[in-house]
Order: structure tokens, then sequence, then C-alpha cells
């Protein structure tokens, strides 16, 4: 699971306001092996080549383990109102002060080595769900183009601090075109390979029958990455069907709004009936907050509006999502990963009773 605070890994920039900050040290603490750091929010602030300056992300964040960065090309075109998609890239207009920026391969390979990545995402087009095939068709050629011309500034690059270059699987819910271009990345050799364009508004049925068409054709020896899932559920169902990593802003994000992730469901933090039980937010979870503090006083801190209930509520559900990572790892590693799928897939669906 790659996790990160906000203000660095925050997909969409939005619900800061609310507080839940967690620590690059605090994510060591919450079993965090891979910090997630957001391209287009640190190339738009405090600047790429400021951090670069400062020592990198590493040393800014005072981070000590991996780090990967986005290409950029998501929030792009999630939160660009204006843009123009062209061969060289993506020209649009920056969602804080409205100012012009271009955004290409090249420039999203040298933003993310100003940063410092470990593990470089490839620059490609995200295709809203709903798209005709000729338009999907069409943005997949390109983003290979792309591909190609990440892998070619990477390695330029690379001659100053070496980075890990993961291609992205595009082609919608269209079968036929995820294996074509999963074959085309696939013969680049590279490092490793994510499935990007999901989650994005298609049924959970088409999530999952996407992943079982394109794992086949997924080098068996290199990580299989699903960009942007999901719930404790969906990584259960898609370690299943062949896929290693993971990243989402569901942990914090949720958190932030009382929602918690728990052994035995999902638990609403705000709910009346929590108002005097002293039981931590999951018996079972031993993560700082479940340590120190009852779902009453979280309760409280959530009712009262105060930052400290997201911040504790996050710690959580970051700790709880890293922790059901090194469960299925043992759960692999011990042969009987489809009890572990049958016993806890649908139960950690469920709301809390």
């Amino acid at each position: 699971m790659v996790n990160g605070p906000p203000g660095t890994s925050t997909s969409d920039g939005s619900d800061r306001a609310s507080g839940g900050g967690v620590s690059a040290p605090e994510l060591a603490t919450l079993k965090c092996q891979v910090m997630l750091c957001n391209t287009y929010h640190l190339h738009i602030r405090p600047g790429d080549e400021l951090i670069r300056d400062m020592g990198g992300l590493h040393r800014f964040t005072n981070w000590e383990k991996p780090i990967l960065t986005d290409s950029g090309g998501f929030q792009v075109f999630s939160l660009a109102k204006l843009r123009r998609i062209k061969e060289e890239g993506v020209y649009f207009s920056s969602h804080v002060d409205g100012r012009k920026i271009f955004m290409g391969p090249e420039e999203s390979m040298r933003i993310q080595h100003n940063l410092g990545a470990n593990i470089i995402m490839a620059f490609d087009e995200c295709i809203p769900s709903g798209q005709s095939r000729d338009y999907v068709e069409e943005s997949v050629k390109r983003t290979t183009r792309w591909l190609v011309r990440c892998k070619a500034e990477l390695e330029k690059l690379k001659l100053c601090a070496p980075a890990a270059l993961m291609g992205i699987n595009q082609g919608g819910v269209y079968g036929d075109i995820r294996i074509k271009h999963m074959q085309e990345i696939a013969d680049l050799d590279l490092p490793g390979y994510a499935i990007g364009g999901l989650a994005v508004g298609e049924e959970k049925e088409d999530m999952f029958r996407v992943i079982e068409t394109v794992e086949p054709y997924m080098p068996v020896e290199k990580p299989r990455y699903l960009m942007g899932v999901g719930t404790p559920s969906d990584i259960i169902e898609a370690v299943y069907r062949g896929i290693d990593m993971f990243d989402c802003v569901m942990p914090t994000r949720n958190a932030r709004h009382g929602t918690i992730f728990t052994s035995e469901g999902i638990l609403h933090a705000g709910n009346a009936r929590f108002a005097k039980d002293s039981e931590p937010l999951d018996k079972n979870c031993d993560c700082p907050t479940c340590k120190n503090f009852s779902r009453a006083y979280i309760r409280h801190l959530f009712k009262s509006q105060e930052y400290l209930a997201g911040r504790l509520a996050s710690q959580h559900n970051l700790y709880f999502y890293n922790n059901l990572m090194e469960k299925i790892r043992t759960a692999i590693e011990a042969g009987n990963y489809t009890e572990f799928r049958n016993e806890h897939s649908e139960k950690l669906r469920k709301h809390y009773e």
C-alpha cells in the first residue's frame, strides 16, 4: 500500500481545512513502506525546483523510505478546467491562480526527477468514464507514444539519480484495447506496470473484469499496480486477481469525515451510539489511536469539529490499510489466500452494526 501525508499526496487538493495531517516520520510508525507524493500539486507549490534545491522530497519531508510520484496527469485532466490536449502534451490553467502551464512527458519526468522520486509514473491521459471507443483508441495510442518519450527522457536524467519508471495501461472498459495496449507497453521492458483509468465512475464489476482481462498480459516478474483503488474489500479482491500495489486517498479522506475502517466492518465515528463507548475504534488494532483513545473521545472530537479528530482517525485508517496488506502477504506466503479472502472480503465491506 502506498500512503502519504496531506500536502504531498492528496490527489485532488480538497478537504485540507478539515485537518487530519500525518507527518512523514509518523507514516513509518503506521507501517507505511512507500510514500506517494503528488507531482501536480508540488509543481504548483512550492515548486519542484525549490524542492530539488532543498535536497529533494526525502530531505524536505524527512522520509527515509522509497517515494513514488504520480505523473501529474490525473490532476491535469481532473482539476484543470481549461485544457488542450496536443501531441506534445497538455496546455492547461492552474486551479490555484489560473496561470498557464504546459506539461508533457519530458516535463513530467523532469519534475518527478527534481522531486527525487524512487518510483516514477509515466505521463498518460486519464480517460474519463463513458468515452466512445474511437476516442479511447486514439487516446491510448497517444499515451503509448508519450510513454516512449518518458522512457527516453528518464534515461537521460537517470545519469544523475536512478529511478524506476512504471508504464500505465489504459483503455477504458474496452477489453481488447486494454490487452493490445498492455502487450505494447510490456515490450518496453519497464521496471513495473500499472492499470490506470479505473475507479473513475465505472461499475465495480467492470473494474474487476478489466483487471481479469489485462492480468494475463502483465509481466509476471514485475510489480503490478492498480491506481486509485480502493476499499479494503476492493484490495482483497484485486490481490486475488493478481495485483501487488495500490494507492488511494480513501483512508485519509474518509477518516476526515469520520468513516473508520475496522476488522469488523465500516464504523461511522459520529454516530450517537458511541457517545459513551469506552472501546477503541477497533479492538483488534494496535495503532496509536486505538491504543490511547476511546470511541467516545473520537466522537466528541468530531462533534466539536476539532482538527485532532481527522488526525487520529487518519492514523488509524492508514495503519489498518497497511496492516491489512501485511496480513495479505502472510496469507499468500502461507498458501491460504483464498481462505483469507473468503473470510474477510465481504465482512470488511459491511457497515458496522
